[in-house]
């Protein structure tokens, strides 16, 4: 069995020759950089998200509004967030598209996501990624060139501290030597953990070192092609992710019309599209809503009632938060 088999949200969203569906918070449209996050609204969309059985919700981390780069996510700290999100469902799984390793201390992002993960009951899937904002990076004094090597010790220092207790870990960042212990850890001794893109890795590296790829929207040849390796690469089954931007069409039939990273389109072709992704093996696909024309309450309805019938949840076996 993998060993995220018992893990509640690696569970609802991944299976091998399957895929299900999330969603990108700000559950809204909006035009420019910043949405609206109304939380009463966001709340209540997030439950019925989960009712429809969407498999996961997904937030962003983006440290800084760079009015040059656009779209600043859901606005609030991802960590604050997802435990709001945590506190008001109960099933659906929690995801980061991407916590930025690069700018954030590892025991810091060890700590935050455990005790995510802690608190919501194992619904964690945590995805990780170097960055790529150029005015973040002096503004964290970080050397940009660093990116590589350090990403890939916030992902051995996190594993080690909770896996382990009392770790010794010397590294560009970090030096636990006299004794201390980072609390609490995962019940599993261990969080799913996808990379994004290839964040300055080489595919060989993300095989082996990551529990999944999370990757953005191509064309099919390109994705098929993509995984193909990525499966040649991989002994046991790791879950291949990707984002796709949609503006739902009423028309049902709407033949689908390119967007930023996705499409305009009616929701029998975009059955028939993601029908597609799963048989090239995309395991998950994160649905954006940023740039709808219509109300968000009818898309969700809609995608929840017509689109997910064909891609649901999978039934992880329920487990209790003490």
């Amino acid at each position: 069995m993998n060993k995220f088999g018992k893990h509640k949200g690696y569970s609802r969203m991944f299976k091998e020759n399957n895929l299900t569906l999330g969603l990108f918070f700000p559950l809204e449209s909006y035009a420019g950089s910043i949405p609206e996050m109304n939380l009463e609204k966001q709340i209540k969309l997030a439950k019925r998200a989960e009712e429809l059985n969407f498999a996961a919700l997904f937030v962003r981390d983006v440290p800084l509004h760079d009015p040059n780069f656009g779209d600043v996510g859901q606005i609030y700290d991802p960590w604050a967030y997802l435990g709001y999100i945590a506190a008001h469902t109960r099933n659906i799984a929690l995801g980061t598209a991407s916590i930025i390793l690069t700018l954030r201390h590892p025991l810091h992002v060890a700590k935050a996501a455990a005790s995510i993960d802690h608190l919501s009951g194992e619904r964690l899937v945590l995805g990780v990624a170097t960055g790529d904002r150029p005015i973040e990076f002096p503004a964290f004094s970080v050397d940009f060139e660093d990116r590589p090597q350090l990403f890939q010790e916030a992902l051995t220092v996190m594993r080690k501290v909770w896996g382990e207790s009392f770790s010794t870990i010397r590294s560009q960042r970090v030096e636990l030597l006299q004794g201390g212990d980072l609390l609490p850890k995962p019940r599993l001794a261990d969080i799913p953990v996808l990379v994004t893109g290839h964040s300055s890795q080489s595919v060989e590296w993300i095989a082996e070192n990551s529990d999944g790829w999370m990757y953005y929207p191509r064309n099919l040849k390109f994705q098929a092609d993509l995984i193909k390796n990525w499966r040649s690469l991989t002994d046991e089954f790791k879950p291949f992710s990707q984002s796709l931007y949609i503006d739902l069409a009423e028309d049902p039939n709407q033949a689908p019309i390119p967007i930023h990273l996705g499409f305009r389109i009616g929701r029998k072709p975009l059955i028939e599209f993601i029908q597609f992704l799963k048989n090239v093996g995309v395991n998950h696909v994160i649905i954006n809503l940023k740039y709808g024309h219509r109300p968000v309450e009818e898309v969700i309805e809609e995608l929840g009632e017509e689109v997910l019938p064909h891609f649901p949840a999978l039934t992880g076996e329920p487990q209790e938060i003490s």
